[in-house]
């Protein structure tokens, strides 16, 4: 049963998001074998909210993945965009907490997140310090170039200081 489950769960990530009628397929027969997959339940939440906006089906989603498995390093990094981009800002910002006490998951994103939220939020200060951490937890150059290409979009929104005039 794991193997048939965990063939459609794949199937349905490799056809997602360039083929969404087949992975909608592949996850709804991966749904039907365990209900409960935290994997899959994402999965189903990331088409809601990264697809079709609809941030509220998404959200139960993933809050029965969250309920499933509390440990799932898949789920939080993505119910926490879903957060941020439906302005659930309190939301987010305890479940980044939460989830940074996870064991294993990626400390890089769930910072990088919290940087955007400071910066939603207009501390843009905050938002360079979260950058600072996150990138301590980079592990390859391409989320190190992410973070660093944010620090910088967010210095070019601060406002620049003022030199003083000599006398």
């Amino acid at each position: 049963m794991t193997l048939t489950k965990n063939k459609y769960y794949f199937e349905a990530l490799d056809n997602y998001p360039y083929s969404l009628p087949e992975c909608l397929e592949a996850l709804n027969y991966a749904l039907s074998y365990d209900p409960e997959d935290a994997d899959s339940l994402c999965l189903m939440g990331r088409i809601y909210s990264e697809q079709l906006r609809n941030y509220d089906l998404a959200k139960q989603y993933f809050e029965e993945a969250m309920l499933c498995d509390v440990t799932n390093l898949n789920v939080p990094q993505y119910y926490i965009k879903c957060l941020l981009d439906n302005e659930d800002y309190q939301e987010a910002e305890k479940l980044i907490n939460y989830s940074l006490k996870i064991k294993g998951i990626d400390k890089s994103t769930l910072l990088f997140y919290r940087a955007l939220l400071s910066e939603i939020r207009g501390s843009l200060t905050n938002a360079l310090k979260f950058l600072d951490e996150s990138a301590k937890y980079c592990f390859s150059q391409y989320s190190l170039d992410v973070v660093k290409n944010r620090k910088k979009f967010i210095k070019s929104k601060m406002p620049k200081k003022k030199k003083r005039e000599t006398k």
